[in-house]
């Protein structure tokens, strides 16, 4: 029997029904993790705790955990370490969700036209989004990931606009205010997709949350709101806002927010429609080890179902600026063993998802490169541009360039390896050949290290 470690509150200050407290054994849990036994909810608490009746982390049983994640991942995917080169695109910060661990929002009616004041967020026109991509295509990248704020003038198309338009009183009924309330117009979410799906990029957009903004205020289901995107470019869709897939949590983090089956039903929809989805977990805010296990629980079940999530996402809290720090719910995030364990514990119990994905963003290098040996295989992206880990308090850059993704990998004795989004291009890169070393699989790529139009011009005439 354990008790939790990790939230920052004790779980019964706030109520909360699950605990991490089981009948099962750190040994016994342990044994199934080496064997290749599937695992419980249980077994999973078990292993996230290390069992410990006394506060904190057993540092030899984490050991031992962290050791079997890592030989099932060489088991599964080898020593190469998968990457990509992608741009984030978001489009708006506009949002009156009132989430509270982002700071990446701005309250929606700071953009409206006749606002005073000034504001730090952001929006962006479809023209202004084909632009952003077309340069970055340029570059060399293949991938757009775009995750944006639920601007409420955000629509799917012209016929969500009309519905929309229709309701009395379509701001309280639907979060929704027409586009001339605005300063600057969003545009649809079809002209969206269509703006940024360019010169063959992968456009790897439209979150379960967007997806349920895309159909408010009508009976579309998610795979006909899905369905649409896709005919208007959309590639892949990721698997955010899931932060903890446990009501009770949600209800405290982000009560505005879809529930835990309004995110599985838009995951269900997008890979009806024929998408490829990825999985997230955002932990280590009130959360305890039963609700991150419970969680790992409902994707597992989700991809026996659908088989469509090509990589699991681990995700932890950044802190600094958000409303649960500035509040006083939190005082951190999640510790650096908790961190490892998560990445090792989903390595372990999602046996039916392929690659696990580490962040340099949320680690910084050092640590990132650590969780390599914890069960991670992918290694993300080279960003180009990001915001919402950065509003959060993230310090560690939002720029990776290929040739140095071959130094940090091939330190640690492992082959780095350009992939597409969905995984299934793979070009293995030989340090010996020496930088620049891409990338190569995209339709502009030509393997200098992410030039601009006018760099690459440049670095002919100085040939």
């Amino acid at each position: 029997m354990t008790r939790s470690s990790a939230a920052e509150l004790d779980p019964d200050d706030l109520g909360f029904e699950h605990v991490p407290e089981t009948d099962q054994s750190f040994e016994n849990a342990l044994a199934k993790a080496r064997d290749g036994t599937r695992l419980t909810v249980d077994d999973a608490v078990e292993l996230l705790t290390t069992g410990s009746d006394a506060p904190g982390i057993d540092r030899e049983r984490k050991e031992a955990v962290l050791e079997a994640a890592d030989r099932r991942r060489a088991e599964v995917v080898g020593d190469e370490v998968t990457f990509v080169a992608n741009l984030n695109n978001n489009v708006t910060t506009a949002c009156n969700t009132g989430c509270l661990f982002c700071n990446f929002k701005d309250t929606a009616h700071q953009f409206e036209a006749d606002y005073g004041d000034e504001h730090a967020g952001f929006t962006k026109t479809p023209a202004e989004s084909r632009a952003a991509v077309r340069e970055a295509v340029e570059r060399g990248i293949y991938e757009v990931t775009s995750v944006s704020g639920l601007h409420p003038a955000f629509a799917l198309n012209e016929e969500h606009h009309e519905i929309l338009r229709g309701y009395d009183d379509a701001a309280s009924a639907a979060n929704y205010k027409p586009p001339e309330t605005y300063a600057t117009n969003p545009g649809t979410y079809v002209e969206q997709m269509d703006a940024m799906s360019v010169d063959g990029v992968h456009l790897h957009s439209m979150t379960p949350e967007e997806a349920y903004h895309a159909r408010r205020g009508t009976d579309w289901d998610y795979e006909q709101v899905y369905r649409t995107l896709a005919d208007a470019g959309l590639d892949s869709a990721p698997g955010t806002a899931a932060e903890i897939l446990v009501d009770e949590v949600r209800d405290v983090i982000c009560p505005g927010k879809i529930d835990t089956r309004g995110w599985i039903d838009a995951m269900e929809g997008a890979m009806a429609a024929g998408l490829d989805t990825t999985a997230t977990i955002m932990y280590g805010h009130v959360d305890n080890e039963m609700h991150r296990a419970m969680h790992l629980k409902r994707v597992r079940d989700l991809q026996d179902r659908t088989g469509g999530i090509t990589e699991f996402v681990p995700l932890s809290f950044v802190h600094e600026r958000t409303p649960l720090y500035e509040h006083g719910v939190v005082s951190g995030g999640a510790s650096d063993a908790e961190d490892e364990l998560l990445i090792a514990v989903s390595r372990l119990f999602l046996d039916n998802v392929e690659n696990v994905q580490t962040s340099w963003v949320k680690y910084g290098d050092e640590k990132a490169l650590k969780t390599l040996s914890c069960g991670a295989n992918d290694f993300m992206g080279t960003i180009l541009s990001e915001e919402i880990t950065k509003r959060a308090g993230g310090s560690f850059g939002e720029f990776r360039s290929f040739d140095d993704y071959v130094e940090l990998i091939t330190s640690v004795g492992r082959t780095p390896v350009e992939r597409s989004t969905d995984y299934r291009e793979r070009r293995r890169i030989d340090p010996d050949d020496g930088p620049p070393f891409g990338p190569r699989l995209g339709p502009k790529a030509d393997g200098t290290p992410l030039l601009s139009e006018r760099e690459r011009a440049e670095r002919g005439r100085a040939k």
